[in-house]
């Protein structure tokens, strides 16, 4: 017997693709006093930690393989690799430095979700802001906001979502991708709406993948996804204006749990990235 989907439907969840794409769009910088010197130094140091992994793996077999792969697409060389000598098109950046920051698991953990946050946003930001020769102030301000996104979206689903199969930072990090690029481009409230629409039909990551190299694919793969999201975005490509909430939305899809209030809550006061830690041990 088919499973009547309408139950569990919440057909009154509120417009959170909006107001998250109001708060990614709007929402001021540090240097306008949109959070405080606590928070912006958490940001350096996610992404410094982020950095680190990423160079660390660098030549990683994974690495070369996933480099091996998309240098068959003949990529255009617009970004750097960290910890190599190769350049590529932005968006295999993306996935490659994606990659390489999972691939020993040392990177950065939101503790409430278990999402490896930086992974995704720094992935997908640093290959875009290479390419348009954005500055590292804006970097920054992208990350956070980025980091926001995909932790608030993971911390209304957890532990529902994770506990079904997901791999939680790459399903999310798909959106934070999305969100940093958005806020890194300049897009306004309607574009990063659809920027985080067409994210949402991509969400990466199965936990069966885990212990292989699959599963750093996944933030490598949701840092291309928001990458390119954000990318169509900007050229007036469309997509649904509750593709988070709808009944048959992302959120709805792969969670039965959406507490909603997670993502609404203190928005733009309370930084999730402010909530990161960093491993001693490359292990849970």
């Amino acid at each position: 017997m088919a499973r009547n989907t309408q139950v569990t439907a919440d057909h009154n969840a509120p417009p959170v693709t909006q107001i998250l794409a109001q708060f990614v769009a709007t929402h001021p910088g540090y240097l306008a006093g949109g959070w405080s010197a606590a928070v912006d130094h958490e940001a350096h140091r996610t992404f410094m930690n982020w950095l680190g992994c990423a160079v660390g793996a660098a030549h990683h077999e994974a690495a070369d393989a996933a480099l091996a792969a998309v240098n068959m697409l003949q990529p255009a060389a617009q970004a750097t690799l960290p910890g190599r000598s190769e350049k590529v098109d932005m968006a295999s950046a993306a996935l490659i430095n994606g990659i390489t920051s999972h691939t020993f698991d040392f990177d950065d953990t939101h503790l409430k979700t278990i999402i490896h946050p930086a992974g995704p946003v720094a992935s997908a930001v640093m290959a875009l802001a290479e390419h348009t020769g954005a500055s590292g102030r804006a970097l920054i301000d992208a990350l956070v906001i980025g980091i926001d996104v995909s932790c608030r979206v993971g911390n209304a689903m957890y532990p529902d979502h994770y506990d079904r199969g997901w791999h939680i930072t790459g399903s999310t990090g798909t959106l934070g991708a999305a969100a940093a690029c958005a806020r890194l481009l300049g897009l306004d409230t309607q574009q990063t709406a659809m920027a985080l629409g067409i994210a949402a039909s991509q969400p990466v990551g199965m936990r069966e993948q885990f212990g292989t190299m699959t599963k750093p694919f996944h933030p490598g793969a949701a840092a291309r996804a928001g990458l390119m999201s954000a990318l169509l975005a900007s050229k007036g490509f469309t997509a649904s204006p509750r593709a988070l909430e709808a009944p048959r939305g992302m959120m709805q899809t792969v969670s039965t749990k959406n507490d909603w209030t997670e993502i609404t809550s203190e928005l733009g006061q309370r930084f999730e990235i402010s909530f990161n830690s960093y491993k001693p041990f490359a292990c849970g």
